[in-house]
């Protein structure tokens, strides 16, 4: 297995990558603090002195606008391959009241930022629902279909997966070497280069075999799909958890 469109898109927008709103007929992009809520919604953290804020208001006799928020993967290490870039657009609103302080609590349970307090004085909080999907990998660009993005959940691996990688690189050698070429079923004097991991999400890993003048990547699955990443010393025993594994939803 392995993660499919909706499952990427909606790991890409979480809100730990950095992100660009597109505004229609609106001087664009600006850079933008977000995250997705539990249904998948949009939200913006934006300070009310701000060329983004001034944009998003709505013209005279409406109540949103039309924005398009942007997020390109940025891969984890040096040789990893990219997610690819994620497009989600939709029709943003301001939020008041309780919708904003229900939506203040959603936004803190991904990134916990004290800016938070300060909403209605320092910054607001707008929202928009995803009506339309769009993932780019390899210079090609896919529609995902809304219904499938909000059912999907962002990968739980995701937020800790440079640490991860780290860790494997650090302890680099003989353990995590060995390991891999049992698992893929290598020898020591396979033509290919020493297999060193690129990428973990929750189904598995990205394994990189360099050969001189080639680079050859596969995949090498779990048994089944993580749920939290206190399994993965488990599915992957070379290794160490870091510390801080049970980041927010």
């Amino acid at each position: 297995m392995r993660p499919n469109p909706a499952e990427i898109v909606r790991t890409l927008v979480a809100g730990r990558l950095p992100g660009l709103v597109h505004l229609a007929h609106r001087p664009s992009p600006h850079h933008a603090r977000h995250v997705t809520d539990p249904d998948g919604r949009v939200l913006l953290l934006v300070p009310v002195a701000s060329h983004l804020a001034a944009a998003l208001q709505p013209v005279a006799g409406t109540s949103d606008i039309a924005v398009v928020l942007d997020v390109l993967d940025l891969p984890p290490a040096a040789g990893a391959p990219g997610l690819g870039r994620a497009w989600v657009s939709g029709w943003a609103a301001e939020l008041h009241g309780d919708e904003a302080r229900q939506a203040a609590l959603d936004f803190a349970a991904v990134e916990p930022t004290g800016d938070l307090l300060d909403l209605g004085t320092r910054f607001r909080l707008f929202r928009f629902e995803v009506i339309e999907v769009r993932w780019e990998r390899a210079g090609v660009v896919h529609r995902v279909d809304p219904g499938e993005y909000a059912e999907a959940e962002p990968d739980p691996v995701h937020p800790i997966e440079a640490r991860l990688l780290a860790d494997l690189a650090e302890r680099g050698g003989a353990q995590v070497t060995e390991y891999l070429r049992r698992q893929l079923g290598l020898t020591d004097q396979s033509t290919d280069g020493p297999p060193r991991v690129v990428r973990i999400d929750r189904y598995g890993l990205v394994v990189a075999l360099d050969r001189p003048g080639a680079r050859r990547r596969i995949r090498l699955a779990f048994p089944s799909p993580v749920a939290d990443p206190a399994d993965l010393p488990r599915l992957l025993p070379p290794l160490r958890l870091p510390a801080n594994t049970h980041p927010p939803r």
